[in-house]
């Protein structure tokens, strides 16, 4: 396991999530993707403290799609600068990481 990765999406809407998950998994970006509905997130925005009701997608991937999940996530977002962070996953099942990698088509 060195390559396998979470990724972390926050969208506007459950809809939007939805949207985003569903042409990750459909275009072999990403073996699945969680969609938790309404996140509290606060952060700083356009000079102050700002909050909102967002919806969270957990991505699982590969570090070699990163690049196209990013490109592929900006095209369908609604923000200007959405949220796309990768966190390494340092250990699991040998059988959810083959699944995983069977399920992720890899760079060429």
């Amino acid at each position: 396991m060195a390559d396998e990765i979470i990724v972390l999406i926050t969208a506007s809407s459950r809809e939007e999530a939805v949207t985003i998950g569903t042409a990750l998994v459909d275009e072999h970006l990403a073996a699945c993707v969680n969609i938790v509905s309404e996140v509290f997130s606060i952060f700083f925005w356009e000079g102050r403290t700002q909050d909102s009701r967002e919806t969270l997608l957990i991505v699982k991937s590969d570090l070699s799609m990163m690049d196209r999940i990013v490109t592929r996530v900006k095209s369908l977002h609604s923000y200007s600068v959405p949220e796309i962070i990768a966190l390494p996953i340092i250990m699991g099942s040998r059988e959810y990481i083959e699944w995983m990698r069977s399920s992720v088509k890899k760079s060429i």
